[in-house]
């Protein structure tokens, strides 16, 4: 099963490509990009990988990106609750790029990634989805 993640933003949205075979969740794509650029993006990544659903975080400006990604009908769209996604993300870009120098001796906790790290929230609302629904999305 392969889905398309989205992150929605005021001003700029996480995107994921992110597939799942048997028991393996692998990373196909994954950008930051304007809010204003959001249907054009998806539009080009669902023609390219044809995902089985689009995943759409439920909060800040999710109606706006619902609206956009309806209008594009590349796959059905389902809600993901964002619940502590944010921080989940923050937690996997650091290991996925932990600090280095003097930035190592600071508390994670204290520290922000040094770029949007929106795409990473997207990966992590695609993992959550993907973790409780083995069957393909039902339509709208």
């Amino acid at each position: 099963m392969t889905v398309i993640a989205i992150d929605p933003g005021r001003i700029k949205c996480g995107i994921a490509v992110v597939r799942k075979s048997n028991e393996a969740v692998e990373v196909l794509h994954k950008v930051v990009v304007a809010t204003a650029e959001l249907g054009p993006t998806v539009a080009d990544l669902a023609s390219c990988f044809r995902p089985d659903a689009v995943l759409l975080g439920g909060g800040t400006s999710s109606s706006n990106a619902a609206r956009v990604v309806e209008n594009l009908q590349s796959a059905p769209v389902v809600i993901v609750e964002e619940k502590f996604s944010t921080l989940a993300a923050r937690r996997r870009y650091f290991e996925e790029n932990p600090p280095r120098g003097l930035r190592r001796l600071i508390p994670l906790s204290l520290q922000v990634p040094p770029r949007p790290y929106d795409d990473y929230v997207a990966v992590m609302l695609a993992e959550k989805y993907l973790s409780e629904f083995t069957q393909f999305p039902k339509g709208n």
